[in-house]
This record gives structure tokens, C-alpha cells and sequence, in this order.
């Protein structure tokens, strides 16, 4: 299996030719869309994981493609084939398997209004909580961590990370931060990497195969 990142919270999962994208939204415009979508997967409605134009691009060039989101997004869609999606949902598409975690967004601030927000485990490997901090009941073999956003303080995605003791961990969810400020936080979780018995790596644009 073979993940591959782009910026911010989007990167791509291949197996046997097969593709799952998750999480295209606009603060990424690096993406490169590939051949052979079977599924997409947007895991709440804030434009930076959900970029309506580039999505509408990636399903035009792959129609059979399968949405997996929270209700109020793929009610949006009436055109696509969807899945909503929520908490203890399982799908077996294209040759991976998903399961579903979690309901809600983490709080901005009390009187913000946050959306729903699933996280995924393809393939019972690879985890992405979107923007929240769900702890899967099963175990984790690589998680992408979101390190820079509005809800979150770095000692909590530290904490995440050593909870959930994946063998790897990647950066995710950090086009807020410049190059300085990914080095800072880069720095600052990378010294608890070895308590959380991860290995911590940044994946600027690259892929990387997970076994």
C-alpha cells in the first residue's frame, strides 16, 4: 500500500492500482489527480478539506468513484454514488477496507458551531482523525497527525501521537504554519516520538510504501 501527501490534510492511498483520495480541500494545490479513483473520502465540510471545484474535477475524470462523508456533505452530491457515513461504519471498496471513527469536530471556541467529522482506518493500517483527536479501538500501524490548526495545541497532538503508539506517524493538517514554524513543531514532537515508539517522519510531497 502506498501513501503518498500533498499539502495540508490530503494525501492519497494506492493498492493494486487502485486509489482512495481523502480530504481535498483548498489550501491544497499541489495535488495531482490520479487514475483509478474508487473512493473518496472528505471528513467534514470546511473548505480546507473540501474543495468543491477540485472535487468536481476528480469526480468528472472518475465517475465510478465512491464520496464516503459525513450526511450533510454527500446529501450535496445527489449525483454521486455516496456513502454517509458516521461513528462504527465499515466499507469494503475497491479492494480496501474502511472503517469509521468518531462523530464530532474538535471545539474551536465554545460558541463556534463545528461540523461533523468521521475519522478513517484503511486497510486497518492507516489512521486520519480529520479534525478531531479519536482514539480507534484497534491498533494503528501509521497515523497521520494533524499538527497546526485552530483547535489544537501542539502538547495535545503530542499526547495524541504517544496514545496512539503507531509504529509511524506523519504530519498532516499544517498549511497554517510556515516552513519556520513546521521546523518548531516538527522539533517539539519529534523529542516524544520515542516515547509515543513511533517513528515520526515528514513527507513534503513524497510517497512512501506502508507494508
Amino acid at each position: 500500500m502506498k501513501l503518498t501527501k500533498f499539502e495540508h490534510a490530503c494525501f492519497t492511498v494506492e493498492k493494486d492500482g487502485a486509489y482512495i483520495v481523502v480530504d481535498l480541500g483548498n489550501l491544497t494545490t499541489d495535488f495531482i489527480p490520479p487514475e483509478n479513483v474508487v473512493a473518496v473520502i472528505i471528513t467534514h465540510s470546511h473548505p480546507d478539506h473540501l474543495d468543491k471545484e477540485q472535487l468536481g474535477e476528480l469526480f468528472e475524470d472518475n465517475p465510478a468513484a465512491v464520496l464516503i462523508a459525513p450526511l450533510e456533505i454527500t446529501r450535496e452530491f445527489p449525483h454521486l454514488d455516496t456513502r454517509p457515513s458516521s461513528h462504527g461504519d465499515s466499507f469494503s471498496l475497491g479492494g480496501f477496507d474502511i472503517d469509521v471513527y468518531g462523530s464530532t469536530h474538535a471545539t474551536i471556541y465554545p460558541d463556534i458551531e463545528t461540523p461533523h467529522n468521521i475519522g478513517v482506518l484503511i486497510e486497518d493500517r492507516l489512521f486520519y482523525p480529520g479534525d478531531a483527536l479519536t482514539i480507534p479501538d484497534k491498533s494503528v500501524d501509521c497515523l497521520a497527525l494533524p499538527i497546526g490548526a485552530p483547535w489544537l495545541k501542539v502538547s495535545e497532538a503530542i499526547d495524541y501521537m504517544i496514545a496512539i503508539g503507531a509504529r509511524l506517524t506523519f504530519p498532516t493538517h499544517d498549511a497554517t504554519l510556515s516552513a519556520d514554524g513546521k521546523a518548531i513543531y516538527d522539533r517539539l514532537i519529534q523529542d516524544y516520538a520515542e516515547e509515543a515508539t513511533t517513528t515520526y517522519k515528514r513527507l513534503n510531497g513524497e510517497s512512501l510504501e506502508i507494508e
